[in-house]
This record gives structure tokens, sequence and C-alpha cells, in this order.
């Protein structure tokens, strides 16, 4: 549950789709000196063979993209407005047209092998430092935290999440960070861990019963989009764990539930759109889309007026201590709306209270599905892989469901969901403005002195990027779960710890302090993500049940999947696999 990240897509990001090339040059991993390379890396494993592959779609010539009237402007402008504010650092004049051709953060990458860890974007009448680097990052979320807040990305979800975690300011989030961590301690989360199984049977059960219908018809498989099975799965999931509430989305459709993906779809769509149309006054009343995106609104937060309202009028008011030791496994309210009304001396107001929920909603529905998606389709496409997975879950559960005792023993379900969030990292990109001036350390093969911004610079942390970097990751666009076992060493790297699992004990999954920040799938420092064990441990269940009864393929090749970008990073047209009984079950 990405609550410190969602919808990190900055205002100039425009949704645009990706199809993996079928016909383009054949590279393993693109050189760190290959600069002149204009390429996108992406993965198009072979299904036969001994192993992956990887392809490159090729984005211009052997030369730097010819630019066009647009783009000339636009560079132009950018350097007359802002192009003295960077001076010592390198620069990216940005295509605009490349907003319209693909997914930015692919350009980003592109121009990190070219420029380096830190560099200046320019688009048009503004300026953006994209960050590339472990060294860079590690400075701005965990060093000065508090000398950065999230700039635009705040102003576009305020109107959704009000002062959720996401988009509150500083004074705001510390308040009620303090509030909301201790509820996910390790009491709940073994309740949860009941609930992510319930919920993921349903699924289950849905599947089977449409295999036996087939059956009777002389198929034997069925093709389904799993993307959105695994949303569905999702809302139920942050339904019930969070607020108590069934939305039973995996079975059937109600207006909640319309006017929940009405929120989610236009959350996305704000975060993808150029200009900010919808704060033009009238708008809200005047464009279709902004009188339903208020209609949709109203609907969830009635409804979790009333859910706050009744959890209200049967508090049970207790110490934090106390709330911790609750047997959460027999309590017929295990949310965690419970435990904030009944944390003594958390009296907050409704509003900030369904602000709360608003964001964990938002944030913990969308990224969960995004990562069983992808993790599926990394494993269709390495057959041998997937047949490793289900040995294990064989081994371990057999028939019974996931417990959180049997979760610990899934190391290699636990580390297929954590490599797909490297490859597919949800968001691609954290947003950050800078409150104070500030010096950037250099990062690696960046300037040795640093790099200084002044107040007001607006960062984009590329996570695709860190996470791809063929600098801190072997083979970095190679699906290889098992490369998290193994220490990996800094190799020279001035400022960088490398890899070390020793370094956070007992920790079930990889985290930024094991990878010394070159790993961030829920963020880092005091602002990462609160739910992230919940979203890990979620999509573990999620994923491990499904592995347990089915097989299952691609309906198509990789390169049919065609891929877009807003709020994370998701399919166009949904996953369509085919699922079929295992034959090999013990």
């Amino acid at each position: 549950m990405a609550t410190s990240h969602l919808l990190h897509a900055p205002t100039i990001l425009i949704n645009g789709g990706l199809r993996f090339p079928t016909n383009c040059c054949t590279n393993v991993s693109p050189s760190p000196l290959c600069h002149s390379s204009t390429t996108i890396p992406t993965l198009n494993f072979r299904t036969k063979g001994k192993g992956p592959s990887i392809r490159c779609q090729s984005t211009g010539t052997d030369g730097p993209k010819t630019r066009n009237l647009l783009d000339n402007a636009s560079n132009l402008l950018t350097n007359f407005l802002s192009g003295g504010n960077l001076g010592s650092m390198p620069v990216a004049e940005g295509a605009v047209s490349d907003l319209f051709s693909r997914p930015l953060f692919f350009a980003l990458y592109d121009w990190f092998l070219e420029h380096g860890s830190v560099y200046k974007l320019a688009f048009g009448p503004k300026a953006f430092v994209v960050v590339s680097d472990p060294i860079v990052a590690r400075h701005i979320l965990r060093e000065n935290p508090f000398s950065y807040d999230k700039g635009v990305l705040a102003d576009i979800l305020e109107p959704i999440m009000g002062k959720g975690l996401i988009p509150a300011d500083v004074s705001t989030w510390k308040q009620r960070r303090r509030v909301i961590a201790p509820g996910f301690h390790a009491l709940y989360l073994e309740s949860m861990a009941k609930i992510f199984a319930d919920c993921s049977a349903r699924t289950i059960i849905k599947v089977e019963e449409l295999l036996e219908r087939q059956d009777l018809h002389g198929g034997k498989e069925i093709e389904l989009d799993l993307e959105a099975e695994f949303s569905s799965l999702a809302l139920d999931i942050i339904g019930l764990g969070i607020f108590n509430y069934d939305f039973g989305s995996v079975t059937k459709e109600s207006p909640i539930i319309k006017a929940v993906y009405g929120t989610l779809f236009e959350a996305e769509h704000r975060s993808t759109f150029y200009i900010p149309y919808w704060k033009i006054p009238l708008a809200r009343w005047l464009v279709p889309r902004q009188r339903k995106f208020q209609q949709d609104l109203k609907v969830i937060n009635d409804c979790l007026d009333g859910l706050i309202r009744n959890a209200k009028e049967t508090r049970q008011e207790t110490d934090v201590e106390k709330l911790q030791q609750r047997d959460y496994v027999n309590l017929k309210d295990a949310s965690l709306l419970r435990f904030l009304v009944d944390m003594r001396g958390a009296d907050v107001d409704d509003r900030q209270l369904r602000d709360d929920l608003m964001t964990m909603l938002i944030a913990g529905h969308e990224t969960t599905a995004a990562v069983l998606t992808w993790a599926v389709f990394l494993l269709a496409q390495n057959p041998s892989k997937m047949k490793k997975a289900q040995a294990e879950i064989d081994s371990v559960l057999g028939q019974e469901r996931p417990t959180l005792e049997s979760l610990k023993k899934l190391e290699f379900i636990r580390l297929i969901v954590v490599e797909a969030l490297r490859l597919f990292p949800q968001p691609p990109l954290l947003i950050r403005r800078s409150l104070t001036s500030d010096l950037l350390p250099g990062g690696h093969k960046g300037n040795k002195d640093g790099y200084a911004i002044p107040a007001g610079t607006d960062i984009f942390i590329s996570v695709y990027n860190l996470h791809r970097s063929p600098y801190f990751w072997d083979k970095p666009h190679e699906f290889e779960p098992e490369r998290f076992l193994a220490q990996k060493k800094s190799e020279g790297i001035e400022g960088w710890a490398g890899f070390d699992p020793s370094r956070s004990p007992g920790a079930l999954y990889p985290n930024e302090i094991i990878s010394d920040f070159a790993l961030l799938p829920f963020g880092g420092g005091p602002r990462k993500c609160v739910g992230d064990q919940f979203a890990l441990m979620e999509s573990t269940v999620a994923l491990a049940m499904l592995l347990q009864k089915f097989d299952v393929e691609l309906k198509g090749s990789p390169e049919s999947v065609e891929l877009v970008t807003g709020a994370t990073i998701h399919t166009k047209n949904g996953l369509w696999c085919k699922l079929k009984k295992r034959s090999d079950i013990l």
C-alpha cells in the first residue's frame, strides 16, 4: 500500500502507450558507456530456450533524436526562463513530442544513460532535476526529508485526499503518521493474513466455477483478464482491512464500487494531464467528467462518513499498548479504522479520518493490483521460475491457505513480488520540491562538489532508473528474483554501501536499508509508505494462492501487452491469460 508515494506522477506526464517491440535491436544489458544510444530497455522474455533475452525499442537513429519546431521552441523558452538556476548541472533538453509518444520515464532512462545520475530536464517554461542515484535519493528522502515537500503532487491530490498522508503538509503529516503507524503492528498484520487469504479465495472460487462451466462445454481452460481480477481483489482487501467494509467486488458491482473506480480514474487523469483545467472556475460543474467526479466523490465520502460514525458510536477508548494486544484473529472488527477511533488521545475530526481512509483506499488498491499483474506477466514468460514457485508452494502449503507463519517460509514467492516491483516500480517516479536551498551530492560519476539547487526546485526521483541502473544492479533488465539472496559489494562506488541482506535482520522483504537506497519500492526515510508490509504480504498471499491451484499462460505474445503509465505502470487493455487447473498438484 504505497501511501507515501502513489500517484507521484507530475502534471506534465501525458498518458501514453508503449507496445513492446517485435523487431528491434537485441541487447543483453545496456552499457553505461553507450551514451550515444537512444533505446528503451524493455523485457521481452523467450518462452522457449534456456533463458530470457532483452530487446530494446529504438527511439531514433544512431544519433540524438531530431527535434521539431515545437521541441526547439520549448527548449529556448526553458533556457530563457530557468536555464541559469541550475548552471553546473548537465542539461537534457526535453523533446515535448516525447510526452505524446511514450511514457516519460522511458525517456528519463535514455537521458540518464546520456547525461548521468543527476541532470536538469528542460520542458517548456519549467525545469526539473532528475535523480537516478541512490546516494542522492538517500540525501533527499532520509537525510533531509523535511527540507522537501510533495510540490505539485499535493496540488493534484488535495481535492481527492484532502490532508491524507500523501498530500499532507509536513506538520499535518507528522501528527497523522504518529497516530497511523502504530496501527500496522504485528498482531494486526497477522489477522490481515487471514483476510488476504479469505479474499483471495473468492477469486480462486470464481476461476474454478468458470473452469467448471467451460469443462461442460468441452473446454479445459479459460481466458481471463487477470489485471481486472487483481483490481477487484485488492479493493475487497482494502475495504475489509482498513475500514471493515466488504465491497464484494470480485463477484458483484454496486454504486460504491463504480464510484471508487471513477475516482481512481480521475486521480490518474489528473496526474497525467498537462494542463490542470479542473482548477478553472466552474469547471467542476461545466465539464461532464468533473461533474461525474464530484458525484463519485460524494458517494464514497458518504459511505466513509457512515463507517466513521458507526465506529465512533461503538468506541472503546484505550491506550495504544492495549490496542496492540487485542485478540485480532478473533476480533469481529480488526480494521485500522477501529484502531484509530479507539486510540486514546488521538481524537480527530471526521474530515481528517475520511482523508486518511480515502488516501489508503486509492493508494492501497492501485499499487497492489499492478504488482500482481506484472508478477504474473514476468512468471508467464519464465516457465521454469513458475514451476519453482509452485514447487515451493506445494512444499510449504500443500493445499492449505497461507498464514503469517507459512508466508515466512515462502521465500521465493516473496522475492518474486519484490523483483516485480524492481522492474515495474509503482510509481516509476517520486516527486519532491525543495523548501530551502540545498546542495545535492554529485552521486556516482557526478560532480564531486555536488549541485546547488535553490528553494522551489522540482525534483523527479526516478525509481525506474534506480531499479534498472547498470551501475548498481547486475543484468538490471532481467527477471532474477534470486538476485536478492546474495550480497553485492559496492565495487568502489564511493558513498554507496552495496547490497547486504544482513543490514536488516529479520526483514521478510528486501528494502531500501538492505540496498542502501538502490531499491525504493515504497520510498525511504521518514515519509516511507506506512503500509509497505501490508501491501507486500497481501501480494504474496494472493500470488501464492493463484499458483497453488492454476497454471497460467499469456493469451498472446508478450509483445501484445501494451504498457501505459499514470498513477502506476499498468496495461492498456488488460493482462489476458489462459488459466487451467494444475495437473501436477500433489
